[in-house]
């Protein structure tokens, strides 16, 4: 019996939505900080196995979103639901039950899909303060099974992989046996930089910066990609610290990126980083599509 589905993956902004997803398929294909609304799109990560295909979609943070960018975010997590199979629910178990977790149950109320709670980061609190968080949960919402977990370090993941396999329906291959996203080179190259530069800067830089791919060359007989691209930001200030005294932090990015890339594509990378101001992209509908994140 060959098994597939599309499992949503949904929470808060920083429940650690995209390191789940990364570890249960193995590979990195999602950014991850510690910042809070590291994800801007929707991002489809694939396990394969011998008897099934999981299909994973990451999604950003869903919060009372108020920018146009925000908002086009919240849009993109919560297209997922008339997309999927099953959703999980991801928790921060170190954060209080809150307004945006009350905002997002009021959402589950109102599909009939199967939803499992999965409780992450459960190493930052004892077992008394997780029983109690269990039980709340508990009343506000019935799902069809609880799962304290552990994403960064593995621990629990493979109950909740069982759990989701019982779930699943029994389906096609509906991607190829070696692929484990559906998203473009181009994509995961401008990711990459844009999760060193939200890494390295502070404030609003990183929410500031928008990176677009503008060359992508491979070049087999040397075994080099050729990357340029472009790093947007809204304020001449913001591309001061972007760039650096002497060009120093935007070596540090590029390097940093170079050298994650090489890792991600199994080869050589020439990487040239351009820094440009556009003026308050993040508001600008016309804007937000050209760079990949249309107002919908």
């Amino acid at each position: 019996m060959f098994k597939s589905g599309f499992i949503g993956i949904i929470g808060k902004p920083n429940a650690g939505k995209s390191t789940l997803m990364n570890f249960m398929v193995g590979e990195k294909v999602a950014i991850t900080t510690r910042k809070p609304q590291t994800t801007r799109n929707r991002i489809m990560g694939i396990k394969n196995t011998e008897v099934g295909q999981f299909i994973f979609l990451d999604t950003p943070g869903i919060h009372k979103a108020k920018t146009p960018l925000n908002r086009q975010m919240v849009s993109a997590a919560m297209s997922v639901f008339s997309d999927v199979n099953m959703l999980l629910l991801l928790v921060d178990a170190g954060t209080p039950i809150g307004e945006d977790d009350n905002f997002i149950v009021e959402l589950l109320k109102k599909t009939k899909l199967p939803v499992v709670l999965v409780i992450n980061k459960i190493d930052l609190i004892d077992k008394e303060k997780l029983l109690l968080l269990i039980d709340n949960i508990k009343n506000i919402y019935t799902f069809k099974e609880i799962v304290p977990i552990c994403a960064l370090k593995g621990f629990n993941v493979d109950r909740l992989l069982d759990i989701i396999w019982n779930i699943l329906p029994e389906g096609p291959q509906y991607f190829p046996g070696d692929m484990i996203t559906d998203r473009s080179e181009r994509f995961l190259a401008a990711e990459i930089i844009r999760e060193k530069i939200t890494i390295l800067t502070h404030k609003e830089v990183p929410y500031s910066t928008a990176v677009i791919v503008e060359s992508f060359k491979e070049n087999e007989a040397k075994g080099l990609i050729h990357i340029q691209a472009a790093i947007n930001v809204e304020k001449d200030s913001q591309k001061g610290i972007i760039i650096g005294k002497r060009g120093g932090m935007l070596k540090k990015i590029g390097t940093a990126a170079r050298l994650e890339m090489e890792k991600f594509f199994s080869t050589r990378i020439y990487l040239e980083l351009f820094v440009k101001v556009q003026k308050d992209w993040s508001q600008n509908p016309r804007m937000l599509g050209e760079f990949g994140y249309p107002n919908e």
